[in-house]
Order: structure tokens, then C-alpha cells, then sequence
């Protein structure tokens, strides 16, 4: 089969890869290079990388003008692949060609920008992901292919994108194969099951201790790596990356480090966290315990936001 692969983000890459082996690429459409890092260097996309060290036909168009949109829509493929591209494609690309998404979550549950974020910020137990048609409303597709797997409550977002990423070739698999035989049976999403998973910024990088404990390490791995989830202990900033929630009883006031070591979640006594990793500001990730040894802490101290 010949493919046209739309994408940006690592999270397309291991479908990139796969359908590279197994099929012909026509051509990859991915957003162009962009100032990154504190030297603002210009760097390609995860995907354009693979495709100019494959030799893949690369388009980086800065939007998907009349001009792109036709020189896309002559290029002879089978179907289009869309993962994390970035732009909304325009109606008039999808008139005539099976085009399908892979999306990392169990839709209708988290359509948006961040669904891998908000599913552990939420304390959902399963997720996954999703193949599904284009639709004029984001993520809003017909269903053509899932695959579940569990949440491990030690896991963290970023963990989860990568985990998740593993899913796409086999679940894409199923899809274009179904496509091809003719066989494909959409289902269309329970509109009264749909959630949105809101874009995350900067001001998000915060936790409320005054949270149960589940919900406090849902939202610190959800936060993680970015934005972050940054507090202060006394005078240090700290980035909590790690935590593992326990039901431990205490009578102290939300935030406060106790005597275990944990920290006092929760409005009715019940519920701690068990600090795991953590990050200094200017450092490098480490383990609570490391940081402790270079740092005292007074009686009662307490956990703020920044």
C-alpha cells in the first residue's frame, strides 16, 4: 500500500517507522523547523529526522495553503496516516481519500491536546489508543481500531506517551488492513461519553496537597515532564516528578512533610504521598532521599505551591 504520513510529534515516529517497512511512503508532511532550546537553534521535527535520514518525499509547509493542498492532493497514495501533525486538515484534502488518526486515548474519553496528560491527571485506570476517521469536530471520527492497557500508578505522562506510542503500528495495522479488504467497521462515538482533554500550560505546573492523595500523584504525573509541578520547601524550588500515594493517617494540615517523610494530603486526615523523584531548580532529577541529605528541614515544614 502507499502511504502519505502526516505528523510532527514523537508520538507518531514507531507508526512512522512501521508503516516505512511495510508499505510504500508516497510522501511525509510535517510542521517546519523551529527555534528550540536556549540557543534557539533551529531543529527539525522528530519525524522530519526520520524521513530525511530514510530519504522519505519531505513537505515542512509553514500552513496548508491552496497551493500545498494541491501538490498533496496529486501525489497517487492509497490512504493517509495522520499522528500528531499539529494543523487541522482542510475539508477539501479529505474529499476523496481514506484518511485515518491515531489518537492516545479510549475516545470519546479525552479528545483534545493533552489526553495522555489529563487520563492520569483524572486517575483513570486503563487507557489507549484510538484509530479514527477525519472529522470536522476535533477527534469527533468514527472509531476504526483501538488497543487498552492498564495505568500504572507509578507512571508518568511522559512514560505513558512513549508506552502508548508502541500501540499505534499494530492498532494502524488492523485499520489499513480492514480498509483494504473492505472489511472496516466504523463505530461512532457515544457523544454522551466525551470528555475534553484542555491544552496545559505553564500555570498548570502547580499541585493543591488539600487534594486526596490519589488525586495529588495523579496530577504530579500527570504534570510530568511538562509543565512540571514545581513547589517550594522553606526557601528551595523544587519540581516533584515521582510520588507514590499511600493511605496513611495523619493530623496535620495539607502540605506538611511528617515525620515518615511523606507529605499530608487531603481535607479528613487520610492520605499521603511518598515523595520519589524529585528536581532542584538548575539541577538534575534525583531521588527525595538524595536531596534530603543536602538539605534540612525544620519541624512541620510544609509544601507550597510556587
Amino acid at each position: 500500500m502507499r502511504i502519505g504520513f502526516f505528523g510532527s510529534g514523537a508520538f507518531g515516529l514507531p507508526s512512522l517507522q512501521s508503516l516505512a517497512s511495510d508499505h510504500e511512503i508516497g510522501f511525509v508532511v510535517s510542521q517546519p523547523d523551529r527555534p528550540a532550546g536556549r540557543k534557539r537553534h533551529l531543529r527539525e521535527t522528530p519525524i522530519s529526522t526520520f524521513a530525511l535520514e530514510h530519504e522519505l518525499p519531505l513537505l515542512r509547509p509553514e500552513s496548508l495553503d491552496e497551493a500545498t493542498i494541491q501538490q498533496i492532493r496529486n501525489e497517487p497514495v492509497d490512504a493517509w496516516v495522520v499522528i500528531a501533525y499539529g494543523l487541522k486538515l482542510p475539508e477539501s484534502l479529505l474529499e476523496d481519500r481514506f484518511a485515518c488518526n491515531l489518537h492516545g486515548s479510549l475516545l470519546p474519553r479525552w479528545r483534545g491536546a493533552a489526553p495522555i496528560q489529563r487520563c492520569l491527571m483524572a486517575g483513570d485506570s486503563t487507557t489507549g489508543v484510538s484509530v479514527i476517521t477525519l472529522a470536522s469536530v476535533m477527534d469527533a471520527g468514527e472509531v476504526l481500531a483501538v488497543r487498552e492497557t492498564p495505568v500504572d500508578p507509578i507512571e508518568t505522562a511522559g512514560e505513558l506517551h512513549d508506552r502508548l506510542a508502541q500501540f499505534g503500528p499494530e492498532a494502524l495495522d488492523e485499520a489499513l488492513t480492514r480498509m483494504e479488504s473492505g472489511s472496516l467497521q466504523p463505530q461512532v462515538q457515544d457523544a454522551s461519553k466525551v470528555t475534553h482533554a484542555a491544552k496545559l500550560s505553564r500555570a498548570d505546573a502547580t499541585a493543591d496537597f488539600s487534594l486526596p492523595a490519589p488525586q495529588v500523584r495523579g496530577r504530579i504525573h500527570g504534570l510530568t515532564p511538562w509543565p512540571g509541578c514545581d513547589v517550594m520547601i522553606g526557601t528551595s524550588t523544587l519540581r516533584l516528578k515521582r510520588v507514590r500515594d499511600l493511605p496513611e493517617r495523619h493530623d496535620c494540615p495539607p502540605g506538611t512533610i511528617l515525620d515518615t517523610g511523606h507529605v499530608a494530603c487531603g481535607q479528613d486526615g487520610i492520605g499521603t504521598v511518598e515523595l520519589l523523584e524529585v528536581q532542584p531548580a538548575g539541577g538534575r532529577p534525583m531521588s527525595w532521599a538524595d536531596w534530603l541529605r543536602g538539605h534540612s528541614l525544620e519541624q512541620d515544614a510544609r509544601i507550597s505551591s510556587v
